[in-house]
């Protein structure tokens, strides 16, 4: 935190955990150094410019500081006194008091230093005396009040509330009281550790506090104004469905005064409980049931306990108890490494209530539901054996043999190998290449639209089922999820939809990265179709695309120019999103979810769905992923919106580092909106949006196309003169201990999570300014011998252009007017006696010039980038053998340096086309 520029105003939301623990900090080092020397010296000594630094930071805590019970603005106005009064030591000691209240992880409460049973079940640890748990031993929180009270009448209610806590209480919490419905949703964008609302009525509309021009632009752009004019009830049930929309997993009260009983039948969808002002008992327990309902982990405790009895194992997995290991000379060393815990946990029983993964009735079922709450699902299911496995349980279930899906051809292989068993037609979709940087962006939804309207024009609109796309993809595009799903079910009403969102778990803690999740726009969808609003939006355009007297649609040009609105009586929502839990959020590896809100789903898609879960679901999983999966859902509800708020933060922080140190910018580009995504996907202006505030940001994710994960850094290391891979192990990974996990050729991708500490991102900008300092040594020495391989200049490597997929085979077509192939049919035939040979590229290219088809018999899946170059059934062009040849990655799967290419031994005749662009598909004749 720049202290001297510290704002007097409530400013970015995004970076006001950071700027708050900072100016706490720096008050406890400020007044340390007053206390130990003061100066009776007149002038601008250098205690007084101390001092003065120390006014500003508690300028900007008075402005925050409404918005956290502690310490709070009493706290702020304790030392303000003390330091204008020159009593420092007194005001140390005031913040020696306050220690265990300063914000460490992003004004999140603290959390117990030890295991406590099922909040609210009264196994709370206790001492046997009596006594309550140290508060510092407890998970806290806040409540937000929103009412316009007097500061005595404030400080009665919160003496009121806090007099019902009781000694086996599994919580503590402290209230935080705010006058106004700005200053509510304020609240909730600051402060983390709020998880619970009392709306009273004697709130007011609009704010008293200095709010900066962020919070502003966010309020009057991105929630709804509170409503003119509007009596007490209307301001309440306004402010309501505003908290629901930001926070939705924070429970909202309401207390009145009168009248309660004709509200409650009325208000009950809003509200979790209402009371009346005086119940102060029932409000303080619904506050602990709240929250113990969230902390609630059904599996992981059905676990714990079943890991505390005793018990004789006469069934399979001798490691479970530890009956294996703890008594062996030779592998005890297990025991010691992991912790006896894990292996009193492994059991194959499902007795005790740990329920069947297969067929679950009891504590997975319930962890299943928790977390289906958490998503916005209707239903949930976990997997664990990774994102892959979860790919495959949906195609399978949707698709069939002769059903034709669409698909990112640059989506992860786990979906080209789901096709392959599947047995459906797969028409590939091109996204945007991003040449420069050896990868790709996203499929625009114009092609989408394209390629739906050439399936109607074939007459075979009613052969395609499905849609898969990645967002966010692995190098953090992200689509407009809402509209491409509304303007596809304009073309399509039943279409169904796989939105891969493996490395997009975390969005759903974040309102403004919520928006753009699979769960939610598919909610969003089906409460707009239930709008007469939208109903007339629909019959309006379907008089200007539909011809009257025909009943034909209008010329595709003008539905692909038109933005879309799908008849709300036809189309149906059907959505499903898989979730890589481990990847973004807290959960042992291969633990994921797949989500579904599918509207059919029972009727259409239930018995085939649990088929193909049996099919690829273990019967022997593993409880501790499970158990993974359950914890991880509790820290989404409790805490994921300040772990994520801080995982975005922190990765801007990077990016401005780099674009600001002299040195670091001379060799390394964190690339923009602008670098990743084409101008014609874009509405919005700035290059990184979450870099200039919350309204920014939602601003691009409202009206952009596509738009970048602002937690994912792709990293220009071109003029560096080191390749991607290279960089990555040798100078990360090996040098530094830094671990990434994707590389192009010229750009390696740094990820933030929400594990992720300042600490940890101070080291990987140290790291990245001492590997400049070796470059800049190293051309200095250098340049007087004429060697200069590490430039300040762009080098781009010389990769090719990206390689569209070209086309299957004539025999794996079904015809020559729509681009689908039969995956499954090339895939088998491979496997044929006598079916494939092996060539080398000199070979292949040879072929290729003499006008021969060559066919690929398998997938070939260079990493990085990651995406199949190859796959059954397509015919290998020129293009892809020089994007292989220039690839330096050592891991090509399906591709056998020591023979080549896998094709079919029977080259096709070629196939008269004609001339067509560079780039794009050639066209049958």
């Amino acid at each position: 935190m720049n202290i001297e520029a510290a704002p007097k105003d409530v400013g970015t939301p995004s970076s006001a955990w950071r700027s708050r623990a900072d100016a706490w900090e720096f008050l406890g080092y400020a007044f340390k150094q007053l206390a130990k020397s003061r100066t009776g010296t007149g002038g601008k000594t250098a205690n007084a410019a101390l001092a003065e630094q120390a006014a500003r930071a508690l300028s900007l805590l008075h402005a925050v500081e409404i918005y956290w019970a502690a310490p709070g603005q009493t706290a702020v106005r304790q030392l303000r006194a003390a330091l204008d009064a020159g009593d420092f030591r007194t005001g140390l000691e005031l913040l020696r008091g306050l220690a265990p209240m300063v914000p460490g992880h992003g004004g999140a409460a603290p959390l117990p230093s030890r295991g406590h049973g099922p909040a609210g079940t009264g196994d709370a640890e206790d001492d046997g005396g009596g006594q309550a748990p140290d508060d510092g031993e407890r998970p806290r929180f806040d409540v937000l009040v929103v009412d316009d009270l007097t500061a005595e009448e404030a400080d009665s209610l919160k003496a009121d509330l806090l007099a019902q806590r009781r000694p086996g209480d599994a919580f503590t919490y402290e209230l935080v009281v705010v006058p106004s419905y700005e200053d509510a949703l304020v609240a909730l964008l600051l402060n983390p550790a709020i998880q619970a609302c009392i709306l009273r009525p004697g709130l007011v509309a609009e704010s008293g506090q200095p709010l900066g021009r962020d919070l502003r632009a966010y309020l009057s752009t991105h929630t709804a104004a509170a409503p003119a004019g509007a009596r007490p009830l209307q301001l309440i049930l306004a402010l309501a469905e505003q908290l629901t929309a930001l926070r939705p997993e924070v429970d909202v009260y309401l207390t009145a005064g009168v009248s309660i009983e004709s509200l409650a039948g009325s208000l009950s969808r809003r509200f979790r409980r209402i009371f009346r002002k005086q119940d102060h008992l029932d409000l303080h327990l619904s506050l602990l049931s709240g929250v113990a309902e969230r902390f609630r982990t059904p599996f992981f405790t059905a676990l714990q306990e079943y890991s505390r009895r005793p018990a004789s194992v006469f069934h399979a997995l001798p490691v479970s108890r530890g009956g294996s290991v703890v008594g062996s000379p030779w592998i005890r060393d297990m025991a010691d490494f992991y912790g006896l815990n894990l292996l009193m946990a492994e059991t194959s029983a499902t007795s005790g209530g740990l329920d069947s993964l297969l067929d679950p009735h009891g504590s997975i079922k319930e962890a299943q539901d928790l977390a289906a709450r958490a998503f916005g699902s209707h239903q949930t299911f976990f997997v664990t054996n990774g994102t892959s496995t979860a790919n495959k349980v949906v195609h399978q279930s949707i698709l069939a043999p002769g059903v034709v899906v669409l698909v990112d051809r640059n989506c992860h292989k786990s979906h080209h190998y789901a096709f392959a068993l599947a047995g459906a037609q797969v028409s590939y979709l091109d996204a945007y290449p991003l040449d420069r940087y050896a990868f790709y962006g996203a499929v625009p939804l114009a092609s989408i639209k394209a390629r739906l309207l050439e399936y109607r024009r074939a007459g075979r609109l009613d052969e395609v089922k499905m849609i898969t796309l990645t967002n966010c993809t692995f190098d953090g595009i992200v689509y407009d999820v809402e509209r491409v799903m509304e303007e596809c079910l304009a073309i399509k009403p039943d279409l169904v939809f796989l939105w891969d969102e493996a490395w997009f778990a975390f969005a759903r803690s974040h309102p403004v990265f919520r928006r753009r999740t699979a769960m939610a726009a598919a909610r969003k969808l089906v409460a707009s179709f239930g709008d007469p609003y939208y109903r007339d939006r629909h019959a309006e355009q379907a008089a200007q695309l539909w011809d009257p007297v025909t009943g034909r649609p209008a010329d595709d040009e003008a539905w692909l120019q038109t933005r879309l609105v799908p008849d709300p009586a036809r189309a149906r929502v059907r959505v499903y999103a898989t979730q890589s839990t481990h990847k973004t959020l807290t959960s042992l590896r291969q633990g994921s979810m797949i989500h579904v809100f599918d509207q059919d789903f029972e009727e259409r898609n239930r018995e085939s769905f649990r088929e193909a879960y049996m099919t690829h679901t273990s019967t022997s999983p593993n409880y501790q992923i499970l158990a993974s999966l359950d914890v991880g859902r509790r820290q989404v509800e409790l805490e994921g919106f300040g772990l994520v708020q801080r995982q975005a933060d922190l990765a801007t922080s990077v990016a401005q580092a780099v674009a600001r140190h002299p040195l670091l910018k001379k060799y390394f580009r964190v690339l923009t909106s602008r670098d990743l995504i084409e101008a014609p996907f874009r509405k919005t202006g700035p290059a990184m949006p979450h870099r200039d505030g919350l309204a920014a940001l939602a601003d691009a994710w409202e009206h952009d196309e596509f738009v970048v994960d602002p937690s994912r850094l792709t990293l220009d290391i071109s003029r560096t003169g080191i390749d991607g891979d290279t960089f990555r192990h040798r100078y990360l990974a090996d040098g530094h201990g830094i671990q990434v996990n994707k590389t192009s050729r010229n750009t390696v991708l740094f990820m933030t999570n929400i594990g992720t500490s300042r600490s940890s991102v101070a080291y990987l900008i140290e790291v990245l300014v001492k590997l400049a300092e070796s470059f800049e040594e190293h051309r200095s020495t250098t340049a007087g011998a004429g060697r200069r391989r590490t430039p300040a200049a762009s080098d781009d490597g010389g990769t090719p252009p990206l390689p569209d997929f070209s086309r299957f085979a004539d025999r794996f077509r079904r015809d020559a007017l729509c681009p689908d192939g039969d995956v499954r049919a090339a895939y088998f035939e491979g496997y044929k006696d006598g079916s494939t040979e092996y060539l080398f590229a000199e070979e292949l290219g040879a072929r290729i010039d003499a006008g021969l088809d060559v066919v690929s018999a398998g997938f070939v899946t260079p990493y990085p980038p990651g995406f199949p170059i190859l796959v059954p059934g397509q015919v290998i062009t020129r293009k892809t053998l020089e994007f292989m040849a220039a690839l330096d990655t050592k891991e090509v799967h399906g591709f056998d340096p020591e023979r080549g290419y896998r094709v079919f031994a029977e080259p096709e005749p070629a196939i008269a086309r004609t001339a067509g662009p560079e780039r794009g598909e050639s066209q049958l004749v």
